[in-house]
């Protein structure tokens, strides 16, 4: 439990609290969130983070729900889904693909940012600051959402199954069924499996590719790089402003 002992001024880096009272999120997702917390699933789920944390487990990130606290819904302009948090302790920062500054760039990511250089032009950012953050991105409209929120050290998907998937389906589904429509980035069969949330007619942009990992990103049918998804993403938010 090291974080307990941390001097006061350095931010934990994993979750101290079961407690979603100390997990702030922008007002407009609240009555989601409390209806989440307040039934069966996520009373469960506490419980068991509950369980992991009294029995020492190292769990991130220590801000479970950052996605929604950064991204209020009626700013949310693009969705990306990402699978569960990174699981290397000072990574994850509660934003799927994005690191804390500094942290060294995840094979993923360096390839998220390898297509925006190759599809916009748009360089790598400066390192360390921001580095691999996408905390501006979150904050300008990019929902950068997990289907899972936290995960124990060292152990990708440990907490896949436990129950975040409802509350992130409901996010999911409360963006999509909006009156604004918006860029939907699907990357690799786990996010396009959500695809089923997102009615048809309502203008939304539903873009699908293989995922930005190094064992997809070149690989057929829908290769990462070249799909030009952040170009089409840029067109139709312009053709949509407002």
């Amino acid at each position: 439990m090291t974080d307990l002992l941390a001097p006061a001024n350095e931010a934990p880096t994993q979750l101290t609290s079961a407690n979603p009272a100390d997990w702030p999120v922008a007002p407009g997702w609240q009555p989601l969130v409390d209806e989440f917390f307040g039934g069966p699933v996520g009373q469960k789920l506490l419980a068991f983070l509950q369980s992991r944390m009294d029995a020492d487990a190292s769990i991130f990130p220590p801000r479970p729900l950052r996605a929604l606290e950064l991204t209020p819904p009626d700013a949310v302009r693009v969705v990306i889904l990402g699978q569960d948090p990174y699981h290397g302790r000072g990574q994850a920062e509660g934003l799927a693909f994005s690191v804390a500054p500094g942290v060294r760039l995840p094979p993923s990511l360096q390839n998220i940012f390898k297509e925006m250089q190759r599809d916009l032009g748009v360089p790598f950012p400066p390192f360390p600051n921001p580095g691999g953050s996408l905390v501006k991105w979150a904050q300008n409209g990019v929902l950068l959402l997990n289907t899972c929120l936290t995960v124990e050290e060292g152990q990708a998907a440990s907490h896949a199954g436990k129950g975040w998937e409802l509350l992130t389906d409901a996010v999911i589904r409360h963006v999509a069924e909006g009156d604004r429509p918006v860029v939907f980035m699907l990357w690799g069969s786990h996010a396009q499996s959500k695809r089923a949330f997102i009615p048809q007619g309502r203008g939304h942009l539903v873009l699908t590719s293989n995922h930005p990992s190094p064992l997809s990103a070149l690989r057929p049918p829908v290769p990462f790089i070249g799909n030009g998804h952040f170009g089409h993403a840029r067109a139709f938010r312009e053709r949509n402003q407002g």
